[in-house]
């Protein structure tokens, strides 16, 4: 059976720029049916004087499920290092303790050498997931006992979107050692709580009671002791908490004679969060909003198709409200905000699997600029045939990965 690991390949750049890639070295492969290998990210060592100056971290989450029955047990994080160049790996091992249901890590290396690794999950017995930490200063041999740094409400999907979500936290660490981590929660639109509300959490009351009641907030926390401490979660975008969604379009006609009005206010929702720190330690906050709500039109979907496909439009159909994202960025020292997008990006375009990309990232440079990575769904194409199936009439929206720079 093929491998079953985590993979790092390490690529070379030559005189004229170009990127070339080396054979990936497999981190402890298996072949076991009942380990899926997730979610893995990496950290490098690059602080001049850190006594792990270029050591290689990478984390991973490891479902391990029942080998009769392929029922979920666990997922707990694996953690492994290089210290040759990324030649060769160190033996996994778990570092989450008895936090055994989590996902989405994500490692990260202060100015000492000090190794943090934070991801969202619960204990067995917990109502609720948290962000957790744990942190090594002996280069990944050994670590701390997990530490929860706040309470979640785990989020929904945004009203009127097609894509699937998550909480999972980014986080970032200053020149000086100071920690910031950004996640996402549910919180109430009137009076919200940014850590666990039992009210807003869609599978004890519902998802109607989610998108009417309550909205995805992205919210921060920081520690200047090591990770001793931290800040109690603060909105990063206090301008959309205050906001509602801009209604566009409306009201509209199907050529069905079916009438489409602008639905009611309602909170600007925020999901996956990238945070970055300058090198003059000003720290940054980016994320998708969901501030325009439009008219869609969608296919009209026969009973009997004469193709079976992914995606089978033979005719149009009614209206539908299609939530759009900006993607946005904040200056967390003065909570100015800009928009990096140029258009609003649909977000009613039938993600292959509900990914509209779970992805996006920042990074702060010694110039005062930001540098800022995500998805978007504005390029239009003209398509007859996709995935393999007829699409007829209209075009459709490719999935991109744009970038966008700035400063405050």
């Amino acid at each position: 059976a093929a491998p079953n690991t985590v993979t790092v390949s390490k690529g070379t750049f030559n005189s004229n720029g170009v990127l070339t890639w080396g054979v990936p070295t497999f981190i402890n492969p298996t072949t076991s049916p009942a380990i899926l290998n997730d979610k893995e990210w990496m950290a490098i060592d690059t602080h001049v004087g850190s006594p792990f100056q270029d050591r290689i971290y990478v984390s991973w989450t490891r479902f391990i499920f029942n080998p009769m029955t392929g029922g979920y047990v666990q997922s707990p994080i694996a953690f492994a290092y290089s210290s040759d160049d990324g030649a060769t790996f160190s033996n996994p091992v778990l570092i989450s303790g008895n936090v055994l249901y989590g996902q989405g890590s994500r490692p990260v290396v202060g100015p000492d050498g000090t190794v943090y690794v934070f991801w969202d999950a619960s204990t067995r017995l917990a109502a609720f997931d948290s962000i957790w930490m744990v942190k090594s200063t002996d280069g990944g041999v050994s670590w701390s006992k997990p530490m929860a740094l706040a309470t979640l409400t785990d989020i929904a999907p945004p009203t009127n979107t097609t894509f699937r979500v998550n909480s999972f936290p980014a986080a970032a660490v200053g020149a000086d050692g100071t920690l910031y981590v950004a996640w996402n929660t549910e919180a109430k639109n009137t009076a919200p709580v940014y850590t666990a509300d039992r009210s807003c959490a869609y599978w004890m009351v519902g998802t109607l009671r989610v998108q009417r009641d309550c909205h995805n907030a992205v919210v921060y926390s920081v520690s200047s002791d090591g990770g001793a401490t931290w800040t109690a979660p603060t909105p990063a975008f206090p301008s959309l908490e205050a906001a509602t969604r801009t209604a566009v379009g409306y009201p509209v006609t199907s050529g069905w004679g079916v009438t489409l009005n602008a639905p009611a206010a309602r909170p600007v929702d925020q999901v996956y969060p990238a945070v970055a720190v300058a090198p003059d330690g000003d720290a940054f906050v980016s994320a998708y909003a969901a501030d325009v709500v439009s008219p869609w039109l969608q296919c009209d979907h026969p009973a009997t198709p004469t193709v079976v496909g992914r995606i089978n439009c033979l005719g149009l159909g009614n209206y539908t409200d299609n939530a759009r994202l900006d993607y946005v960025i904040t200056g967390l020292s003065t909570a100015a905000m800009q928009t990096l997008t140029t258009h609003p990006i649909n977000t009613q375009v039938q993600f292959g699997g509900g990914f509209i990309g779970d992805y996006t990232d920042l990074a702060g440079g010694s110039d005062g600029m930001f540098h800022a990575v995500w998805t978007d769904t504005n390029n239009k194409q003209n398509v007859v045939w996709f995935y393999g199936y007829e699409f007829v009439p209209t075009s459709i929206n490719q999935e991109d990965i744009v970038t966008g720079s700035g400063s405050f």
